[in-house]
């Protein structure tokens, strides 16, 4: 994200690239390409890029800075941003973990996949912010009617579409009974969800705190990014800790603005299929998953990398705030 903020070739080049233009992220450890239509255009979203660059600005000028994040979930940033820039650097994640007050309601996610064998539901959510249009939700019940899975379908309050709107044939049977399907509207429990046992996969937006609960129950995800820091997530995800498969969501727009493009629900099928598949590439990534899942439970324990940097933040800004009031 800052990579992108100091060299923005949207922000740079008098003529924007086509929207089909490869564009490679300079200053960062490995190779992250993105197509034109998935990066954030200063012009149409001038708000957020004025946002954006008063950012940018407060890290420039900033003491340091705190990562919600790990070294193995981005192997080699961490090294090279403090290498590059001279900053002083603390990594304090996971922070993720199960809620224990969950409510009645909340329990009715659970009590279902309770009902359902090891590994076999799909879980979809989008966090509470992304806006699906009824074309989107068409496809998206689509993909899950024709995968064969067990799905959880958490929709966001703000997708209040009717569902004769975007409803599929033969969908509604499937959920009528919650026998292979359950549609829960508002905020459900994620992290007991996600670790729950029934669970084989995860559909997500790419937003950086269901990446890291996602990263934290052993989960693989099929990716679905729609604006902000979600295509970079997506990228990490897929590319470099390879514990993912993407859907080729290709455009960036907010819940304001419209998609050209609609992803069929035969290639959202395909995607759960290979996450939650038995083949050799799919076992291959669940090891991949199961490894960074242990590593990231280590790093809060006694002596792991994020228990120590939360220990040396507080040792150095104290050891700041005496030299300032001694000063």
């Amino acid at each position: 994200m800052l990579a992108l903020l100091r060299h923005n070739p949207l922000a740079e080049q008098p003529r924007a690239p086509a929207d089909d233009a490869v564009v490679v992220l300079p200053g960062l450890p490995h190779r992250v390409a993105l197509r034109r239509s998935q990066l954030l255009d200063p012009v149409k979203n001038r708000f957020q890029w004025s946002y954006d660059e008063l950012v940018d600005d407060a890290d420039a000028r900033s003491y340091g800075e705190v990562f919600n994040s790990f070294p193995d979930l981005e192997p080699g940033c961490v090294d090279h941003y403090r290498a590059a820039l001279g900053r002083r650097v603390w990594l304090v994640s996971p922070l993720a973990h199960a809620r224990t007050d969950i409510a009645d309601d909340d329990e009715r996610c659970l009590r279902w996949l309770d009902g359902k064998p090891r590994g076999s539901v799909v879980y979809a959510s989008f966090g509470t912010l992304a806006h699906f249009l009824p074309a989107e939700q068409r496809k998206l019940a689509r993909g899950l009617q024709l995968s064969g899975k067990n799905f959880l379908w958490v929709m966001s309050c703000a997708d209040d579409t009717d569902a004769s709107q975007w409803m599929p044939n033969c969908f509604a049977e499937l959920v009528a009974a919650e026998e292979r399907g359950l549609i829960f509207r508002g905020w459900a429990p994620q992290m007991p969800i996600l670790n729950h046992s029934a669970v084989g996969g995860f559909m997500t937006h790419c937003g950086w705190n269901s990446v890291l609960e996602a990263v934290s129950a052993d989960m693989m995800m099929v990716t679905w990014p729609r604006y902000a820091d979600q295509f970079y997530n997506e990228k990490l995800i897929v590319e470099v800790l390879k514990i993912g498969v993407s859907l080729g969501s290709a455009e960036y727009a907010s819940k304001l603005e419209v998609r050209d493009h609609v992803i069929s629900g035969e290639t959202i099928a395909e995607a759960i299929g290979r996450v939650m598949g038995d083949d050799d590439v799919a076992k291959a990534r669940w090891e991949k998953a199961k490894e960074l899942g242990v590593k990231a439970k280590r790093v809060t324990d006694k002596g792991g990398s994020s228990y120590d940097d939360v220990g040396r933040l507080i040792q150095e800004l104290m050891a700041w705030r005496s030299s300032v009031v001694h000063a």
